[in-house]
């Protein structure tokens, strides 16, 4: 599944070529996904001038003005399992899969890919924050809002082990299985201790852990996931660095031990338990 890192590379991958850019025409060749495409939206987005695009969690926002049907309106796109969005140009053929054009002046098409068909694309009006899907989302790891006193003060109590802890889109957004278990590998934090039993220096360690792992990602273009492609249609490169996701029995990159693979919370962890504890 596509996590924060490979949702904010495909923002940053495709703004340039859609900001700004007025939509010409759309093409819904599959309407049955996740939640199913809204009537009316082939008709109702032509005209829109689409305008700097946003992110909360993996949610992309697509800010829209222009126009009686759209105006102050925002897309709300997901990518799902294994949804992608890229840039093609007029001309280009469209693949299996690829359910949703955006067709923009210029030439650019906004194109969205996506064999599960779990995503989802809707249209919202007024405050986006206010909605249901978004409005009880815990802040943005890489904002000041998140720091080890938050994950410390909301840990205090419980049971649960850490790493479903930190995954709690309550506490921080984003941080999926993948970069949970390299941010406690970095912080040296076993995922299974429990989330109270864990003291405030050790999550200052973590949150700043977090912080590096998905900056990293950022930085390096997303995780190379089997089903993820970034908007210009190239594959992210962080996976050749992951310490311990996906490599369960094979040795620790900092001290040999061979990596063990346990289930968290219904989701597969691999660790060191030489370094982690």
């Amino acid at each position: 599944m596509p996590e924060l890192p490979e949702v904010e590379t495909t923002r940053r991958g495709i703004a340039p070529h859609v900001e700004g850019r007025e939509i010409r025409e759309v093409i819904v060749r599959e309407r049955r996904l996740r939640t199913p495409v809204p009537d009316g939206l082939e008709n109702a987005l032509v005209g829109a001038r689409i305008g700097d695009l946003g992110r909360r969690a993996k949610y992309l926002l697509v800010p829209l003005s222009g126009g009686e049907a759209v105006a102050e309106r925002t897309l709300l796109w997901h990518l799902g399992m294994s949804g992608s969005l890229r840039v093609a140009r007029i001309g280009d053929l469209p693949r299996k899969h690829d359910h949703l054009d955006l067709v923009l002046d210029g030439g650019a098409i906004l194109r969205y890919h996506d064999p599960r068909r779990f995503g989802f694309v809707d249209w919202l009006a007024g405050s986006v924050l206010s909605d249901p899907r978004l409005a009880r989302l815990g802040p943005e790891p890489l904002s000041p809002d998140f720091d080890g006193e938050r994950l410390y003060a909301l840990s205090r109590g419980r049971r649960v082990a850490v790493k479903p802890f930190l995954m709690d889109n309550a506490v921080v957004v984003g941080v999926g299985n993948i970069y949970a278990s390299e941010a406690l590998f970095l912080a040296g934090i076993d995922p299974r201790r429990a989330a109270g039993r864990i003291s405030l220096e050790r999550y200052q360690r973590l949150a700043e852990a977090v912080r590096e792992v998905l900056a990293a990602a950022i930085t390096q273009g997303g995780t190379t996931l089997r089903d993820f492609v970034s908007g210009t249609g190239e594959p992210g490169y962080f996976a050749q660095r992951l310490n311990v996701y996906g490599r369960d029995g094979q040795p620790c990159r900092r001290c040999g031990a061979e990596l063990r693979l346990i289930t968290l919370g219904q989701r597969a962890s691999v660790f060191c338990g030489h370094c982690q504890t």
